[in-house]
């Protein structure tokens, strides 16, 4: 009887451990705020099958949590306002702006909302989530980069990553063209996206 009670303690005691370590590793992930004045969102979408137009985003806020010991305990979410769309060309974004791409008014808002974060080599890793544009939502994969880790003149402790991914812009009902005299098409559906994000360190 003695010796089941202390085999039963035993099993107690390391289950206390198990679960103490298992919070312990959740709690590395720290939350940060995206700084939207440090990000950017670039689009980069082939002109005629001959150049590349490129284009960004000035408006994005979100957040992420980041565990530089388990990078699969990290995670990301961010919002991009579609109306801030600028391309350094009035009629081009009031026209990427209308029902014939973004339809600014009816769907405001891009989002992407990571499901897994899977390690790379290095400081490389790859997120995987959801992203929801024009109302319909595909999964991508955007392959990341770890920019480093900082403290500003103000005491706030900052961290900045890279990614990028390709998507086809039709899957998101993003259709429109003109067929050029050649045969060829004057907007190509391949689009690069690449992101800069620098995060504030959440207070408390």
């Amino acid at each position: 009887m003695r010796f089941a009670k202390g085999i039963l303690a035993l099993v107690f005691a390391l289950f206390a451990i198990s679960l103490a370590g298992s919070i312990e590793s959740r709690a590395e992930a720290v939350s940060y705020v995206i700084d939207p004045d440090h990000s950017q969102v670039i689009f980069k979408v082939k002109h005629m099958g001959i150049s590349t137009v490129t284009g960004r985003f000035d408006l994005m806020e979100g957040a992420y949590t980041f565990d530089d010991k388990d990078i699969a305990n990290s995670s990301v979410e961010t919002t991009i306002q579609t109306a801030s769309v600028n391309t350094n060309k009035q009629k081009r974004d009031d026209h990427l702006k209308s029902p014939d791409f973004f339809n600014v008014d009816k769907y405001p808002t891009i989002t992407f909302k990571s499901k897994e974060v899977k390690k790379g080599s290095g400081d490389d890793f790859t997120i995987i989530g959801d992203l929801t544009i024009n109302g319909v939502t595909k999964e991508v994969a955007l392959d990341a980069e770890f920019g480093g880790k900082a403290v500003d003149p103000m005491g706030n402790e900052r961290t900045a990553f890279t990614a990028e991914t390709k998507i086809n812009r039709k899957d998101y009902g993003l259709t429109w063209n003109k067929t050029l005299d050649s045969g060829g098409l004057v907007v190509g559906d391949d689009v690069k996206i690449e992101l800069e994000v620098e995060g504030i360190k959440k207070k408390g």
